[in-house]
């Protein structure tokens, strides 16, 4: 069985109210030099069968039509060993 992973990530132009919430917070917990913080989301599919590129093409369209919203959100699909 092989692990593919999707990250999910805002886009840079959107505002990430919750990655702001933590990178201020960081200091006050003595967590010092962090300039900022996004926050995403990670699926990990464990896939049957091989990963070949009909696999991959499946997953691309999972991500793009399921597991982000394109217009505010980019991912990246990739396997795991």
């Amino acid at each position: 069985m092989a692990r593919v992973v999707v990250d999910v990530m805002l886009k840079t132009e959107i505002l990430d109210p919750q990655g702001q919430a933590v990178q201020r917070a960081l200091p006050r917990l003595g967590f010092a030099g962090i300039a900022d913080v996004r926050q995403g989301k990670r699926f990990e599919l464990e896939v049957d069968g091989p990963v070949d590129d009909a696999a991959l093409a499946r997953i691309h369209e999972m991500a793009e039509t399921f597991l982000a919203n394109t217009v505010i959100e980019d991912f990246v699909v990739k396997v795991e060993s």
